[in-house]
């Protein structure tokens, strides 16, 4: 069993010796989650804390996303549960990387890049950088956040590109229906 799971584990119990209702709930979902994960597939397999990890932030999401909802719809109180319970999971989660320690990632991600291929990584190879984004970062980062900070620093600016614009005007468009002669009588 995991380290994670196993410190679930041991803070559930203690959430509900003290009788805490959102606490209890909060990490039996979270149990349920891992449990899920566990036996997905088309075998049962032992979650690493990597993994564990990463089930959590994806139910931290949820919640997010929950909670905005709510928002929107004018649910209050649904949305203050789904903040309180989204600060539940992430006790779980590592601290998330600063806008600085983001861009450092980038820098790096694109330096491996450039010494695999030899040259500034265009948008092709956008999927190497964030491929080695994501491996630095290590689950410390959203990955919309990351994808974002890797496009500003590999992005060259568009002056610098060549625009192939035609300058020849285009044919007016015909319609083919007119050249068809009508079926029924006038």
């Amino acid at each position: 069993m995991s380290e994670l799971k196993a410190r679930l584990r041991a803070d559930l119990t203690a959430a509900m010796k003290s009788q805490d209702r959102l606490r209890t709930a909060t990490l039996r979902m979270l149990l349920s989650a891992v449990q899920t994960e566990h036996v997905s597939g088309k075998s049962a397999r032992e979650l690493s804390d990597d993994e564990v990890v990463k089930v959590f932030a994806r139910e931290s999401r949820k919640r997010v996303e929950s909670a905005e909802i709510y928002t929107q719809n004018r649910r209050g109180e649904l949305a203050a549960t789904e903040h309180a319970e989204m600060r539940v999971i992430d006790e779980y989660l590592p601290t998330p990387l600063t806008d600085a320690e983001v861009a450092d990632v980038a820098d790096t991600a694109i330096a491996r890049v450039v010494e695999g291929i030899g040259e500034r990584p265009s948008m092709r190879q956008m999927g190497q950088v964030m491929k080695a984004a994501t491996a630095i970062a290590a689950g410390k980062a959203d990955g919309a956040r990351l994808s974002a900070t890797v496009r500003e620093s590999s992005t060259s600016p568009v002056s610098s590109r060549k625009r192939l614009t035609s300058t020849a005007p285009t044919p007016p468009r015909t319609s083919r229906r007119s050249s068809v002669a009508s079926p029924l009588p006038a």
